[in-house]
């Protein structure tokens, strides 16, 4: 992936029902190089599907977590934007320090937290993690 593909999945996460008009103009590409683009993200597997999130789907979710990543060599845009893509991921921060990544996840149970921490630690480039439930939250601030 580069950074156009980068750019049109972060489209995407923000609106998936966007026309190909829309997010070439967001892009900064023709509405063939989307089109094109997005057939040979589906077709690798890095776009899995597109999703409605609701405001109700976010705030119930009763098992949340942080998972922390280490990214070995390079690969640091390619595995944001797989990442980006998995409907349980609710954001994905760049960080300095120990982990190269911060990934914030939320379901409906932990055999569903399982199975997406499972698929993260498969994608290549994904050296270590570490990760915590969140068991309450006592103050959320609006970011941006």
């Amino acid at each position: 992936m580069d950074d156009v593909d980068v750019k049109l999945i972060a489209a995407l996460r923000h609106n998936a029902r966007a026309s190909l008009s829309t997010l070439a103009g967001e892009v900064g590409v023709t509405r063939a190089t989307v089109r094109t683009r997005l057939q040979k993200m589906e077709k690798r597997g890095d776009v899995l599907g597109y999703t409605v999130v609701t405001k109700g789907d976010v705030a119930g979710l009763p098992v949340r977590a942080l998972m922390m990543i280490g990214i070995e060599g390079r690969g640091t845009e390619r595995i944001v934007a797989r990442i980006s893509g998995i409907p349980e991921v609710q954001a994905v921060h760049t960080t300095n320090g120990k982990w190269d990544l911060v990934v914030e996840i939320g379901t409906d149970a932990l055999v569903e937290l399982d199975r997406v921490l499972a698929v993260i630690r498969r994608f290549e480039g994904v050296q270590s993690s570490e990760t915590s439930i969140l068991l309450a939250s006592r103050k959320i601030s609006k970011l941006g």
